[in-house]
């Protein structure tokens, strides 16, 4: 036996109905932010030279963290020769 309901509500009458949160004024707070945060960096998009210096000195700090954090978890399993 198969029974299909089908309803038509919007998302938020679907949050509602289900006790979830209306998380709107959240999402709202990060987007203003977020172009906030692309207006003040504009200009890096203007000059390919300043914004390749700010992404390779962002990303080489990052691959550093990422290797600094395997190597410890390494540590703490006691290497590889651990069975």
């Amino acid at each position: 036996m198969k029974i299909t309901f089908n309803v038509d509500c919007t998302p938020a009458e679907a949050r509602a109905f289900f006790g979830l949160p209306d998380v709107q004024p959240v999402n709202d707070m990060i987007v203003s932010s977020m172009v906030e945060r692309t207006k003040q960096n504009l200009d890096t998009l203007s000059d390919p030279k300043a914004f390749w210096e700010r992404a390779m000195a962002t990303g080489t700090g990052n691959m550093e963290a990422f290797q600094n954090m395997f190597a410890a978890g390494m540590k703490a399993s006691g290497g590889s020769d651990k069975k």
